[in-house]
């Protein structure tokens, strides 16, 4: 399961550097195309905002793989161990139920009803850009099976979290 979330870290690193590359070049060429063309790329902007989703919601998948998203531990600090990792169970599995009813079934739903909208500056369909939502969930859902691997079979809380 390590090399599982190895493979997947490393294919989640070089999607989302590759986007934020895409992002960088695209903002450079809006702006020499506006102040030093004098005519500014219609599309570009476009295109940066809808790969600013992407890199939004990957990256949320990402840094939910690593366990470094946002954490209020009020209650699991003052808890024994054993409770912390039931409370750790329960967040995996509501986190997974999210996962799969919003992000991956609502997601495939917003993609196929948004197929046939056009983008406003380029030939590409919406439903492409949507597919963001649902493949982000599957990412998150996988990385939920790890952490709910992990949680089981390692021998503390605190172990569990490297």
């Amino acid at each position: 399961m390590k090399k599982l979330r190895n493979i997947l870290d490393r294919i989640m690193r070089v999607v989302i550097a590759t986007i934020l590359l895409a992002i960088t070049l695209l903002t450079v060429w809006q702006v020499v195309t506006r102040y030093f063309l004098g005519h500014p790329s219609t599309w570009s902007e476009e295109v940066a905002a809808y790969l600013f989703v992407w890199v939004t919601v990957l990256g949320a998948a990402y840094v939910f793989g690593l366990r470094d998203h946002m954490n209020i531990p009020i209650l699991s600090e003052r808890v024994n161990p054993q409770v912390q990792r039931i409370l750790a169970v329960i967040s995996e599995i509501i986190t997974l139920i999210f996962a799969l009813t919003v992000m991956i079934y609502g997601g495939v739903k917003i993609t196929d009803l948004t197929m046939g909208q056009m983008a406003s500056s380029i030939p590409v369909a919406m439903g492409y850009f949507y597919s963001a939502i649902p493949i982000s969930g599957v990412f998150i859902a996988v990385y939920n099976v790890l952490n709910l691997y992990d949680l089981f079979t390692s021998n503390t809380i605190e172990e569990e979290v490297k």
